[in-house]
């Protein structure tokens, strides 16, 4: 003995309840449509936050540099100012120190 077979779900629907399901898939598809629009635009303004990020770090990064550079050069020069400072402070102690031994014979020969 055979089963009678089930009719389709959809063939049981009236023509109202098609026309409502293709509305609300319809309704489905624009919102989903309008949710990746969204998305695309909300991805667009972290990537233009993320290219201003990127450019003023690497604006912070070149300045720190610049003045990193001009803290070594500043130090370059104190050591020259230094060495000849101390070139020429050793240079006049000699000389102090001559006179003051050709005092000491002047003073001690006569």
């Amino acid at each position: 003995m055979q089963t009678p077979s089930k009719q389709p779900e959809s063939s049981r629907m009236t023509h109202e309840e098609e026309e409502e399901m293709q509305h609300d898939i319809s309704k489905l598809g624009d919102q989903v449509k309008q949710v990746t629009l969204a998305q695309k635009v909300t991805e667009s303004k972290i990537d233009g936050l993320k290219k201003d990020v990127e450019a003023k770090m690497d604006c912070l990064k070149k300045g720190v540099e610049a003045n990193i550079n001009d803290v070594e050069a500043k130090m370059d020069d104190l050591k020259i100012d230094l060495k000849t400072d101390l070139k020429t402070g050793m240079e006049d102690l000699k000389i102090d120190l001559r006179k003051f031994l050709q005092e000491i014979l002047t003073n001690g020969k006569g």
